[in-house]
């Protein structure tokens, strides 16, 4: 969950779900869903293929609220 903004996903590629409490929601290419802030999500592949996916806004962290080696601080703009 991300405390103070909400979450947009717009998958270009593949197939990806997004696991909230009470269940999956699935998402294929051109498909797009805005996760409200507060609510906890994790979005995972369907697919051995890579995924392509745009989401927003830059300051949501790679690994949610959890900082680890895994975490970008320092977003590059597309």
């Amino acid at each position: 969950a991300h405390d103070n903004e909400d979450e947009a996903f717009l998958v270009l590629r593949g197939r990806i779900a997004i696991d909230f409490r009470d269940g999956p929601v699935e998402l294929g290419e051109g498909d797009f869903i805005v996760v409200p802030r507060g609510v906890e999500h994790r979005p995972r592949s369907l697919t051995t293929e890579p995924v392509v996916l745009m989401f927003e806004p830059a300051t949501t962290l790679n690994t949610g609220n959890a900082k680890s080696d895994l975490t970008v601080a320092d977003l590059k703009r597309l």
